[in-house]
């Protein structure tokens, strides 16, 4: 089960709430996640999960109105138009590779690690851009983005 501790950036999400014996001390990779979008969270739950009460994936919702994206070195448009990730180094990544960390982390990579294959990259790449421009339109939202904490960004 899933249980949430508040942070200065959010809420963060460890399975079975981050303390106890095997727990690591600092997460392998953060996950930024956008708490309001249901598929995200389904996603997110999953690799809780996988993580089993480890510590080793930490899950970081966006969604939540003290999520400050600063902490980061992102705004609020960055963050909601394409996954992020956090590497232990502090270095913030984005796309398709944050699945392949998050995966990594929890021991998990072979899932997708195919995903890094020439051709495949590219594709996978391509397809993912394609989906974080469309899923704040997706239905069961559930007015996530009253009051102006996100918006769909501009296609560049």
């Amino acid at each position: 089960m899933s249980t949430f501790a508040a942070t200065n950036s959010g809420v963060e999400r460890t399975a079975a709430g981050g303390v106890g014996h095997g727990v690591a001390a600092q997460p392998r990779f953060t996950i930024l996640i956008d708490g309001a979008c249901p598929l995200c969270v389904r996603e997110s739950r999953y690799m809780a999960k996988l993580d089993g009460g480890r510590g080793l994936l930490a899950i970081v919702d966006i969604a939540k109105p003290e999520f400050d994206p600063s902490r980061f070195g992102k705004t609020m448009d960055e963050v909601m138009g394409s996954i992020h990730g956090v590497m232990p180094d502090g270095k913030v990544i984005t796309g398709v590779e944050v699945f392949r960390q998050a995966y990594g982390a929890v021991g998990r990579g072979w899932m997708v690690n195919w995903t890094a294959l020439p051709g495949a990259r590219w594709v996978t790449d391509r397809l993912y851009v394609v989906f974080a421009w469309i899923r704040l339109r997706l239905p069961g939202r559930h007015d996530a983005c009253e009051g102006g904490t996100c918006r769909v960004p501009k296609v560049r």
